[in-house]
């Protein structure tokens, strides 16, 4: 945890650097990319480490984080500002997103060239995120821990479209009873290995 800045804003302009306190007392980072979501690096530290050093780093995922909850996060010490430094390459380009509604298994993927329609099993868009905005405090936290993946992950912790099939499974696993987790007839699995 960081000092308390009762004051604090969150700060979206692209460019702006956060540093966050995760599960098990790591802290992982994140840039705030030109279309307002936060791009996180494949790093985590003790301490607060020098943002060169992040950078070096690939780019692990990027969310769309609520910005309430970045300004109250600020506020209780759970994420610290570090600067406002140039949005390194790799987070420039928007990123696909799925849009999944309920009841049915056709997504729509976003992308900046427009959208299109498929099937959740599509292989192209496993790894793509579907669309959500993330709590700074409750939910980015164990999602980082989830993605850097050294540490076993909650078994409901998803975002990705393959994840996010792997929980409705594990739903119709544990709940067989209840119509509402039941998988429908044409659903494809999903196999874990």
């Amino acid at each position: 945890m960081f000092e308390e800045a009762p004051k604090a804003r969150a700060d979206m302009i692209g460019g702006s650097v956060y540093a966050l306190s995760g599960e098990g007392g790591w802290l992982y980072y994140g840039q705030v990319t030109p279309d307002r979501r936060i791009g996180f690096f494949r790093c985590r530290s003790r301490k607060v480490i020098q943002v060169a050093d992040v950078f070096a780093t690939p780019v692990m995922t990027v969310l769309s984080v609520g910005v309430p909850s970045i300004t109250s996060a600020l506020r209780s010490g759970r994420w610290r500002k570090l600067g406002r430094f140039g949005v390194v390459p790799a987070l420039v380009e928007p990123r696909p997103s799925v849009q999944w509604p309920a009841g049915t298994l056709t997504v729509t993927v976003w992308t900046a060239d427009g959208t299109w329609n498929t099937r959740v099993e599509d292989p192209a868009i496993q790894d793509m995120e579907i669309m959500a905005v993330w709590d700074a405090e409750a939910h980015v936290p164990p999602r980082l821990a989830a993605d850097f993946g050294e540490e076993e992950a909650p078994w409901h912790i998803g975002g990705s479209v393959r994840r996010e099939r792997l929980i409705k499974q594990e739903m119709a696993a544990r709940f067989p009873d209840q119509p509402w987790h039941r998988l429908p007839d044409d659903w494809v699995p999903l196999n874990v290995s």
